[in-house]
């Protein structure tokens, strides 16, 4: 009772603060950046805790592949409410929810990627994340009870054993995998990209199913840490159509990431100058058809 009743104290506390500074920037606008961030925070805090019961509750009943789904759009419901931050899914063709399994990819901006998920993480799917989240409070006991594939990066003999895992979750269980090719957060301002990692795609090659990339407009406008920015807005995330490897081998890994990679900028681009309410100086699809001949075979990659 005693720990509840500190608990307690610590949420009353704490949103106290974080409403102080939100009646604050409406005199000193720099003040929103810390109501937000101790809002987001705070959202993340109670979306996580009460992940660790919702996934435990749907191991026992058998659906603990669609734990991180549920959590998520709980996080992301919280968020809309707490900091006005809301994530716009564009999947015309209904990707996230006929396509399965296959191998996710988003650029990666910003830990609000983690709302970004929270807003568009399709049924079926697990996440990637490094290693070192595992060992976190609340957040890390989530992510173990709903299946999250963790990823040490400064051991090449883990990272290889985390993407047979994974290869196996996608065969066995029909489960798909989302995972961020930079391998980190590029902080960018404008709408760039950092250097693929190719192990998305060697594992897509591996199993043999579709890459989906998502790809995010640079919301910089919304969150900027170094000029202190966080504003509330709507982001929109464009759910783009498979990318086909049946019959691709890893000697076509290459040429796929680089592919799908020149796929994402311009799209990325095209999106941000959109969500900006600009004019798109580049087409949301390329010109051309962007075959990849494996083994006698033209596999497309699809805009």
């Amino acid at each position: 009772m005693a720990v509840l009743a500190y608990l307690a104290k610590f949420l009353v506390y704490y949103t106290a603060v974080t409403i102080a500074f939100y009646m604050l920037s409406l005199v000193v606008p720099k003040a929103a950046f810390v109501a937000r961030a101790l809002a987001a925070y705070l959202c993340l805090l109670l979306a996580a805790g009460s992940g660790v019961f919702t996934s435990s509750a749907m191991r026992l009943l058998g659906c603990a592949h669609s734990a991180q789904w549920a959590v998520g759009r709980c996080f992301a419901f919280l968020m809309a409410l707490a900091t006005g931050i809301r994530f716009e899914i564009q999947d015309p063709h209904k990707v996230l929810g006929t396509v399965r399994p296959a191998v996710y990819i988003g650029n990666h901006q910003t830990e609000l990627d983690v709302l970004m998920l929270g807003s568009m993480f399709p049924r079926h799917c697990s996440m990637t994340a490094k290693s070192s989240l595992k060992k976190t409070p609340v957040l890390g006991w989530f992510m173990t009870l709903s299946g999250a594939i963790f990823i040490n990066r400064t051991k090449a003999n883990d990272a290889r054993e985390a993407m047979r895992r994974a290869s196996t979750e996608m065969r066995d269980r029909q489960q798909s995998v989302y995972l961020f090719p930079e391998g980190t957060r590029s902080y960018s301002k404008e709408p760039e990209l950092l250097p693929f990692k190719k192990g998305a795609f060697h594992l897509a090659v591996e199993g043999q199913v579709p890459i989906i990339p998502c790809v995010v407009a640079n919301y910089s406008h919304v969150l900027w840490i170094k000029g202190l920015v966080f504003r509330s807005g709507t982001i929109p995330i464009r759910v783009m159509d498979p990318i086909p490897t049946t019959g691709l081998t890893t000697a076509d890994v290459d040429e796929l990431t680089r592919n799908t990679r020149e796929l994402m900028l311009k799209e990325l681009i095209s999106l941000t100058e959109q969500a900006r309410g600009k004019t798109s100086r580049l087409p949301a699809t390329p010109h051309t058809n962007g075959a990849i001949k494996a083994s006698g075979v033209d596999v497309k990659v699809a805009a």
